[in-house]
């Protein structure tokens, strides 16, 4: 990622931003309270030392028995559902291995806070789903889990297992389908969203008349910052930007600390969605200007805003209602070659010029197999990778390949070295969204929202207590 930065100044008032709602093992909502110990002064140590000395305990204490790790105690519990300790512990452990995160002790306290809070809002769904007579049978939520272990790369049994061995249980998994599962059936049930042919036709219409106009793409972080803590605020956000840059919090590292964003789009890993010109033009103009001067996957802050600093991610830019060079589908023959254990850097350059030499003289995909032969090399065939899917290095080639034509050698002494062969091309075709795609944004979109009231009216209405 490239990088912007901006000094801290003077600071005016705070702000944050809206967005939507995340999906089954994508993401943790909310933000994460900070925490610690209060400290412990000496009248706290005296009296602790006088409780211990009334017990009369022994120094050195034979234990009889052992403490059962699989006996659940509660941590909360919810309208008289309990959610314990392992409950946690396993949903966390499942959502650490599903995003490669690497947490310290720290920072591990805070995402439990998280997952608590995931937990009540899970609890407090399955209860209201079954109150309204939802019912979702074990079948129903075996298929789910049977996908997910598919989605894994794992059979039902091997996804159990895996389970096992990174301190989960199939059990957790299968809680967090069902809360799923029972949310969506019972909003299907309740929610009545009916979206008319005159609201469907004033989209299109709109989206027509911004034919040609470019939306961007943006996620945010942003932290809120008193004048007297600007510096302080600022080095913080500093300190975001290289990690998210080293990606040492998983692969979604900006989504890892938009979490800790001062926004509301926290719950959604910062994400603020397809902005258009018009929605743009209503953010901070030092975002404005930052985001328009940006490309794709370019990362720029911290930016100076009213009442803070906020870290921007540009994910993609578009053209409304024009085709996008970069969702052409292409047809490719990849062929590739590893280099053996211990090869020196003198043997892998003579293989590179080597294999660049007899990969350039390919006329036509009809002479890979032949050329491959003469390397050793393997070939794999791909019917259709959009433009857009492949690493930013490539696409810029592939954009000026003609069919028959290779790209030129890539690779790595790890992953050895290769080269595409366009054998096909089709372009993308523009187009507008007709009615029904149309309606069916917008009912997901209000269906989301009325989703969002029915969970805050249960929290609110919901006896939780913290054991």
């Amino acid at each position: 990622m490239k990088t912007d930065t901006a000094k801290p100044t003077r600071l005016g008032r705070s702000f944050g931003f809206g967005a939507a709602i995340i999906a089954l093992l994508a993401a943790s909502g909310g933000s994460i309270a900070q925490t610690a110990p209060a400290p412990a002064g000496p009248e706290a140590a005296a009296s602790d030392q006088a409780g211990v000395t009334a017990l009369d305990l022994p120094k050195n204490p034979t234990i009889f028995g052992k403490v059962d790790p699989t006996i659940r105690k509660p941590t909360a519990i919810v309208n008289g559902a309990v959610i314990t300790g392992t409950d946690i512990d396993q949903r966390v452990a499942l959502l650490l291995a599903a995003r490669d995160l690497k947490l310290s002790a720290q920072e591990m306290a805070q995402y439990k806070l998280v997952i608590v809070r995931q937990l009540i809002d899970e609890t407090l769904e399955i209860q209201q789903a079954k109150s309204a007579d939802v019912k979702i049978g074990p079948d129903e939520i075996n298929k789910s889990y049977d996908t997910v272990a598919r989605n894994f790369g794992k059979t039902p049994t091997e996804m159990r297992a895996y389970l096992r061995t990174i301190g989960s249980a199939d059990r957790s998994l299968k809680r967090q389908i069902e809360a799923e599962l029972s949310w969506n059936r019972y909003l299907r049930r309740k929610v009545d969203v009916n979206v008319g042919d005159e609201e469907v036709n004033a989209i299109i219409d709109k989206i027509k008349k911004q034919q040609g106009s470019t939306e961007y793409h943006v996620r945010e972080i942003y932290l809120k910052a008193d004048a007297d803590r600007a510096p302080e605020v600022f080095a913080q956000a500093q300190q975001m930007m290289q990690s998210i840059q080293k990606r040492d919090k998983g692969e979604d590292t900006f989504g890892y600390y938009a979490r800790l964003s001062d926004a509301t789009t926290r719950a959604t890993g910062g994400d603020l969605d397809w902005l258009s010109e018009q929605q743009l033009s209503q953010l901070p103009a030092a975002l404005v200007e930052a985001i328009k001067s940006m490309t794709p996957e370019h990362l720029a802050g911290p930016i100076e805003v009213p009442g803070g600093f906020s870290i921007i991610y540009l994910v993609d830019t578009r053209k409304i209602g024009v085709a996008d060079p970069l969702d052409a589908r292409l047809t490719l023959k990849q062929v590739s070659e590893r280099f053996p254990e211990g090869i020196t850097q003198e043997q892998a350059n003579a293989r590179v010029a080597e294999f660049a030499k007899l990969s350039s003289t390919i006329k036509g995909c009809g002479e890979v197999a032949k050329v491959a032969a003469t390397l050793g090399a393997d070939v794999v065939d791909n019917d259709s990778v959009r433009i857009k899917d492949l690493p930013v290095a490539l696409r810029e080639i592939m954009l000026k390949l003609q069919v028959g034509e290779s790209t030129p050698p890539f690779g790595s002494a790890k992953d050895g070295i290769r080269s595409l062969v366009l054998c096909g091309r089709d372009e993308a075709v523009a187009n507008i969204p007709g009615m029904e795609q149309v309606r069916s944004t917008m009912e997901n979109q209000r269906v989301n929202l009325r989703a969002n009231q029915l969970l805050r009216d249960l929290r609110r209405d919901a006896i939780v207590e913290y054991r």
